[in-house]
């Protein structure tokens, strides 16, 4: 199971990634290991020496009892102390922001990969998406090329 934020890759350049683990209740688990989540929208937040993520949809669980349940609740996440250190002090001096970019299994265990991030400016959106398309055109000449 891997869940992907792609809209991260082009709203942000990445600076540097984490490996986080993530606190979650046992349907959430369920519903992760499913695939039934949505990193489009969230966000990170340090705050005295913890890392929070927002608004990350989590679908609930159709097999569990939920009338009290949040799907866009914050949870932990659970980092190394000299990482949440040097994540708290990016955002607050470099003007930097953590993003959520993947959810996946690593063994039974579900990790969050998240980046210390910098917002592209409109034109370095519009380079990329004319570099992919450049791309995309190369790759389909070579296999028309080809056949």
């Amino acid at each position: 199971m891997r869940v992907v934020n792609q809209r991260a890759s082009y709203e942000y350049r990445f600076l540097e990634k984490f490996e986080t683990g993530i606190a979650l209740t046992g349907p959430e688990v369920k519903s992760v290991k499913a695939g039934k989540m949505s990193l489009r929208e969230g966000f990170v937040r340090v705050r005295e020496g913890e890392a929070w993520l927002h608004n990350v949809y989590i679908n609930p669980y159709s097999f569990a009892d939920n009338r009290s349940y949040d799907p866009r609740r914050r949870r932990k996440l659970l980092l190394h102390k000299n990482e949440l250190l040097k994540l708290e002090q990016q955002t607050r001096e470099g003007g930097l922001t953590v993003v959520p970019v993947s959810c996946y299994t690593k063994g039974n265990k579900i990790k969050l990969e998240v980046a210390l991030a910098r917002g592209k400016k409109r034109y370095e959106k519009r380079e990329a998406k004319k570099r992919k398309d450049l791309e995309r055109e190369v790759e389909q000449e070579l296999r028309h090329q080809g056949t």
